[in-house]
């Protein structure tokens, strides 16, 4: 079953995947969206898991790159999350949008070349990549990096505007190729360059984050790599999650996380660079 948007066909069977594996990415997406909504790096645990579920499929063609399939499926659950994320921060009165969207104007055209350079990165480049980039975002929640968050630049008039705009072309760019670890980038970004407070800094972060998830996501369904019966269902599971992170502002949960974290990626990495090594995918 499915349906055509503009020229892009987009196939929804929800016979495509079992029970077990609904309930198993729902579980998943939760952990994944409370990690983000009390620290950051849950992609870390959501992109390993739809590259090692999407073989398992019987469904989806065996000659699928399930790298790429995973990298542009993920990001379905990323947009809805922080669109409820930015609803949620309309009801808490937040409402500087035309600032948001300006910042998220270049942040949009890196996403759109990220986007693209990640359609094209086949799976077996993709891995090693993804395995550096979960180590490397892994560390950095050991070295508490709120505390740069605190550091401010922030240069005047047109300076201002011209750095900014250029970090967040960059940060999209990243953001538009693999995704995981860009809230941070975002975050520390603003703090840096705009000045705001923290909650601020977040509510234009998940603006930045929603606007060029958009364009992203239209690169990675043009090419056919988004499976919306995964993506959907991750996003169920990455909403209750940011949900109830939301609501649990628990100190000692820093700590559990990280070791969440660090199981998981070591895992995931451990099997990224094995399937590189073996040369599966």
């Amino acid at each position: 079953m499915g349906f055509e948007i503009f020229d892009i066909e987009i196939g929804i069977d929800i016979f495509d995947i079992d029970l077990l594996h609904i309930l198993v990415l729902m579980g998943v997406g939760m952990c994944a969206g409370f990690i983000n909504a009390i620290a950051f790096g849950g992609s870390m645990l959501t992109v390993p898991f739809l590259i090692f579920l999407i073989p398992k499929i019987p469904t989806i063609p065996s000659v699928t790159d399930e790298t790429v399939l995973a990298n542009g499926t993920n990001r379905v659950a990323i947009l809805l999350q922080n669109l409820s994320a930015i609803l949620g921060y309309k009801r808490k009165g937040f409402s500087n949008f035309r600032h948001a969207i300006t910042l998220a104007i270049p942040a949009v055209v890196g996403a759109s070349i990220g986007a693209v350079i990640g359609t094209e990165t086949p799976g077996q480049a993709f891995k090693p990549i993804l395995a550096i980039v979960m180590v490397t975002m892994l560390l950095l929640t050991f070295f508490n990096p709120t505390e740069w968050l605190y550091k401010r630049i922030n240069p005047s008039g047109g300076q201002y505007r011209i750095i900014t705009s250029i970090a967040l072309f960059f940060v999209g760019m990243y953001g538009g190729f693999i995704q995981i670890g860009t809230g941070l980038l975002i975050i520390t970004a603003l703090r840096i360059l705009d000045g705001e407070d923290l909650v601020i800094t977040n509510a234009h972060k998940v603006f930045i984050v929603f606007f060029y998830t958009i364009i992203a996501l239209g690169v990675f369904l043009s090419k056919g790599q988004v499976d919306w019966v995964l993506g959907l269902t991750l996003a169920v599971g990455t909403s209750t999650g940011a949900w109830i992170g939301s609501h649990m502002a628990v100190k000692m949960g820093d700590k559990w996380i990280k070791v969440v974290l660090v199981i998981a990626v070591v895992a995931s990495v451990t099997k990224l660079l094995w399937d590189t090594i073996m040369g599966n995918g």
